[in-house]
């Protein structure tokens, strides 16, 4: 039998659901849709030309074999469905991204035999490759490659016509998020795709559910609404997808729909700056919540795309500071430092699935590379690796009594989450002082809300750090693996090379250990973490550099 804990953890899991998911997750359980392989639509003539999309890395080294998440595995060895990979790299197989990768065109006969041999190995509706999520991306990466000038064999556009009449079954309602968001994309560039009755059934389901979904996804500063970077950064490329699919197809759209396709062009451009303030100046997104480097487009490359389709180029990010208020984060930058915090929640109650406890964390680029940064995501899945990277002691902030402030449990729950409390922000002409609060630890007892106060000045970052209450303070900070530590003392640490920075503690000593960070999927760096235990109740570290 459960114990009152386990049920307690269930109980703040599922209250925050939407009554959608429950029914939806029922209906998908029980539903058994038919497969529908009758002959395709007519293939839709466009009016308007393709602009080549956003390219991101190549995933396909030989015929048939495969790198995704730094792990590399013969299609021969592991089939579609093999034991042997995790699901995310599976997933990864039915994507075909690589048609859309860095130097493809040397890949396509490679790229013709695949989709020949997807077709003949993965029978209707059976295995991961039919699961809506993988069925989406495949659906879109064929259309965009045909529309990028590749011809369709007769098989594949068959193949086409029923994957989207089975998403069209098999809508994840019970996950929404960006699950629903990308089935609605799906959708829409079939109905593009092809032409008649049917497809504009697919293509009004798509753009309703968009229609619904992106007010609420896309935050009024621009940021996609489960505060991720990477998963921001996958939405800005299916935006811009969307834009280049309805001015390739003007012609098939209605007025009411072609309005609504150009509305999103205010969208864009606040996705396009949200993705910028969170950019270090390394070019590289910084790592909050689920968030890895080399799954998405990177942020060059989704500049790049933008501007093939007409948009402007972002102005360069200046000094002074940027708060995106919707999604509770701030950039500020003087000089060579520039410092992301994240002051807000940890994502929408009914989806965080995403989140990590990293409420009042922050990361620091000093000349142009990373010094501070949270620990990454290099695994899903269930396991004690994926449960510490999603932990508050894998960020840049303070435990009580080793909790963490937000309840992540499992691969992709959060029962009791810390929410932001009381943020002021003080700026004049010599300093910028940032001050919040979280609530996350009072669910231990003793009054534990954390209070954190950063105060930036000309080559200084000072950050006090309050608890009242009880319970043993830590603080952690994780240093770039490529940071070397040249001394260290029991209350500094000096940093050396380029980024010459001293890190000084009061009233603490420090703790240095070995620890890993996580970039990428599928890569673990070493690097070292400092730890400051607080013999009270306040700590305060200073960082000061040349």
């Amino acid at each position: 039998m459960a114990s009152a804990q386990t049920l307690l953890r269930y109980w703040h899991t599922l209250r925050h659901l939407k009554p959608a998911q429950f029914v939806g997750r029922v209906r998908f359980r029980l539903s058994r849709p038919r497969v529908d392989v009758r002959p395709a639509p007519t293939l839709r003539e466009r009016d308007g030309a393709w602009c080549e999309a956003a390219r991101r890395r190549a995933s396909l080294e030989a015929p048939g074999t495969f790198r995704f998440l730094n792990v590399s595995h013969a299609l021969s060895d592991v089939g579609w469905d093999g034991d042997q990979v995790a699901k995310l790299w599976r997933y990864n197989q039915h994507y075909f991204e690589d048609l859309h990768g860095v130097g493809a065109e040397a890949r396509t006969a490679w790229h013709h035999d695949l989709l020949a041999r997807w077709i003949r190995d993965n029978p209707h509706a059976r295995g991961t490759g039919w699961e809506p999520y993988p069925s989406s991306l495949r659906i879109v990466n064929w259309i965009k490659w045909a529309w990028q000038g590749q011809a369709l064999s007769s098989e594949a556009v068959h193949s086409l016509a029923v994957q989207a009449r089975w998403l069209m079954q098999r809508l994840e309602w019970h996950l929404l998020g960006n699950h629903l968001f990308v089935n609605a994309k799906a959708l829409v560039f079939a109905g593009l795709f092809f032409e008649g009755p049917e497809a504009d059934a697919w293509f009004e389901k798509g753009l309703h559910i968009l229609r619904r979904e992106v007010p609420e996804q896309i935050l009024k500063d621009g940021g996609q609404f489960e505060r991720s970077p990477m998963y921001h950064a996958l939405a800005l490329e299916d935006m811009l997808d969307l834009w280049n699919a309805s001015r390739a197809c003007a012609k098939a759209l209605r007025p009411a729909d072609a309005e609504w396709f150009r509305s999103q062009h205010d969208r864009i451009e606040s996705m396009r700056r949200w993705l910028s303030a969170m950019t270090h100046p390394d070019g590289e997104i910084a790592l909050f919540n689920d968030a890895a480097i080399g799954i998405a487009p990177s942020p060059a490359a989704l500049a790049d795309y933008a501007a093939r389709l007409g948009f402007a180029p972002l102005a360069p990010e200046a000094d002074g500071f940027t708060h995106l208020e919707a999604s509770g984060f701030i950039r500020v930058q003087q000089g060579p430092m520039v410092a992301i915090l994240d002051v807000g929640p940890i994502g929408p109650d009914y989806l965080p699935g995403h989140a990590h406890a990293d409420t009042l964390s922050f990361e620091l680029s000093l000349h142009g590379r990373r010094v501070l940064v949270n620990s990454g995501t290099s695994v899903y899945g269930i396991g004690a690796e994926r449960l510490r990277q999603r932990g508050t002691a894998a960020h840049n902030t303070l435990t009580v009594d080793g909790a963490d402030s937000s309840e992540v449990w499992g691969g992709f729950r959060v029962a009791r989450r810390a929410r932001p409390l009381d943020l002021r922000i003080l700026s004049s002409a010599t300093s910028l002082k940032i001050a919040c609060s979280h609530d996350g630890f009072l669910r231990l007892g003793g009054g534990a809300i954390h209070r954190r106060t950063w105060t930036f000045t000309p080559g200084a970052l000072e950050v006090f750090d309050e608890v009242p209450g009880r319970g043993t303070l830590a603080c952690h900070w994780h240093f770039a693996p490529d940071l070397e530590i040249s001394a260290i003392n029991p209350s500094s640490i000096a940093l050396g090379d380029h980024r010459t920075m001293t890190v000084e503690v009061q009233r603490a000593a420090w703790f240095v250990e070995r620890s890993t960070w996580h970039p990428e999927f599928g890569r673990s760096v070493p690097n070292w973490v400092a730890i400051t235990r607080l013999p009270g109740r306040t700590g305060v570290v200073r960082f000061t550099w040349s």
